[in-house]
């Protein structure tokens, strides 16, 4: 920086139309609060607000929009050193895929979850709760009345989704990169102690415009692999997996599926959250939040690399003072002895696909079925809701097209819902597939991501009603059983529908944006030296 007071730029997501984000009006004038205190000039600006309730077709097909406007405010204006203010689930994504390309000094203040839900005497996390409650309404045993009291009891106050979701995750995942103080992924929106880590950020931002550390000093490879531990252990969003890619894309550093499969492989499940367990992100919180996660794990961590708060990973979390809880295990005794999250490969699935086996029911994780095949999410909706739609507890249901290019935008139709069919009959879950993406507050056995998807000719677009599907999650496989040189027929005889989009964004999203195995960033933003 020049000589004078540092500049710092204050970037806000905060929008009436996302109310995941909205409060960070108020956390950034507690980052003011900080600047001003340690000397410098702060200078909020705005930028794109992405949140899952109303953007169509979803907010995944704007994520990197966000990030290009994140990169060019960054670059345009005289700043020294930016706090990045985000929390709904493409928000943090964006912001540290836009500041990694800018590479100016950088720190997350994330908005933290809303206050845990409550209806009639019982807690509840949004998303999770919110789909078995729906189920209840759709098969007719919840009216207009009861759904409208729960949606009052479940949304109580700003923040984002309070269970490990696709929010919480990147707030954790940005703790675990060291782009946070310590301790900012988990309190809740209103809590006091929110508004006391703005505050420190934005002092901290003034420090770290004079001596840094940067983007790229902090998120290196072994910090990547910090945060996919973190991940794996926490039993967080399958959706953290593309932005972490994405993230690396921005920065040149090497990663890939099989970082996640191996770190997997190797990381207990520790904390005992919806959607696959029982607390809240309050909870998680209270019994210490990503310090106590990270102390837990530093047998597993890289402790040496660097944090925006200028210590050491280790010596950050070294000098955390644990209390007794019960909400994150310790390493001697997991809830499960690997990580929440695995990739699959087969021929229905060349490069990689995902499920998240810590919400995925342990009968179905090795299961063969005769596929029932959707087109389009149309379709499926039209039937799961038609009570005389025929299906078997042993099927298998694949929904297509709704990948990058074939929803397009890579949406959160994974989850498909259970069909009425079998819900009057007690039947809980089966197992889906779909080249689509399912919100990390979802649950059930769910094959996502399918890479390439069947828009650009992959293998999952040639699956027919009544082909046997394998599915074997400890040998990591999904398998169409057709024979290679049938599915090479069928492959051949690929024709691909007429673009979503012929103008602007949309068309530069068409023909720019990578594969899920990739992280769905656009081809041109990758790190070039």
């Amino acid at each position: 920086m020049t000589e004078g007071k540092a500049v710092i730029g204050i970037c806000n997501t905060a929008s009436d139309l996302n109310p995941c984000n909205r409060h960070l009006t108020q956390i950034a004038e507690a980052v003011k609060r900080g600047v001003w205190a340690a000397g410098g000039f702060p200078c909020e600006f705005p930028v794109i607000s992405l949140g899952e309730m109303f953007l169509k077709p979803t907010a995944m097909l704007y994520r990197n929009l966000m990030s290009m406007d994140v990169e060019e405010m960054i670059r345009a204006n005289p700043v020294d050193a930016v706090v990045l203010l985000g929390g709904c689930d493409k928000t943090i994504p964006a912001l540290l895929m836009g500041a990694a390309s800018a590479n100016v000094p950088a720190i997350v203040v994330p908005g933290g979850p809303m206050l845990s839900g409550t209806f009639r005497g019982k807690t509840l996390g949004s998303g999770t709760d919110g789909r078995k409650y729906f189920d209840l309404y759709r098969a007719g045993k919840l009216d207009d009345e009861d759904m409208q009291e729960l949606e009052c009891g479940i949304a109580r106050s700003p923040g984002h989704c309070m269970v490990m979701g696709t929010a919480s995750s990147m707030a954790l995942v940005a703790e675990a990169l060291g782009m946070t103080l310590p301790g900012a992924a988990a309190w809740p929106a209103v809590d006091a102690r929110r508004m006391a880590i703005a505050e420190q950020s934005g002092t901290r931002a003034v420090a770290m415009a004079v001596a840094g550390p940067t983007p790229s000093e902090v998120m290196t490879r072994p910090a990547f692999l910090n945060a996919i531990t973190a991940l794996m252990s926490a039993g967080a969003s399958t959706n953290a997996v593309v932005h972490l890619l994405a993230i690396a894309g921005r920065l040149g550093v090497p990663l890939s599926l099989d970082d996640f499969e191996l770190i997997s492989s190797q990381s207990p499940l520790l904390v005992d959250l919806k959607p696959h367990g029982h607390f809240l992100m309050e909870d998680f919180a209270y019994a210490g939040g990503a310090q106590c996660l990270l102390q837990q794990l530093l047998p597993l961590l890289h402790g040496e690399v660097l944090t925006v708060n200028g210590q050491s990973l280790g010596e950050q979390i070294e000098s955390y003072e644990g209390h007794e809880q019960v909400v994150i295990r310790p390493l001697s005794r997991p809830l499960a002895p690997d990580g929440g999250i695995k990739v699959l490969r087969g021929n229905l699935a060349p490069d990689g696909a995902l499920i998240k086996t810590s919400a995925a029911s342990e009968n179905l994780l090795v299961s063969r079925g005769r596929a029932i095949v959707f087109e389009s999410k149309e379709e499926m909706l039209a039937k799961v809701n038609d009570e005389s739609f025929a299906v078997e507890p042993d099927n298998v249901l694949v929904l297509r097209n709704a990948g990058p290019q074939g929803a397009p935008g890579f949406p959160e139709w994974g989850h498909i819902p259970l069909p009425n069919s079998l819900m009057v009959r007690g039947i809980d879950d089966v197992v889906r597939i779909s080249d689509a993406r399912m919100s990390g507050t979802s649950f059930g056995t769910v094959v996502l991501h399918v890479s390439p998807e069947s828009a650009i000719g992959g293998p999952l677009g040639t699956v027919q009603d009544g082909d046997w599907i394998a599915l074997n999650v400890h040998e990591r496989r999904l398998t169409l059983e057709i024979a290679q040189s049938e599915l090479e027929q069928r492959m051949e005889r690929f024709e691909a529908r007429k673009p979503h989009y012929t103008r602007g964004y949309g068309k530069l999203f068409l023909d720019h944006v990578e594969q899920a195995h990739l992280g769905c960033d656009f081809d041109f933003l990758k790190f070039e030296k």
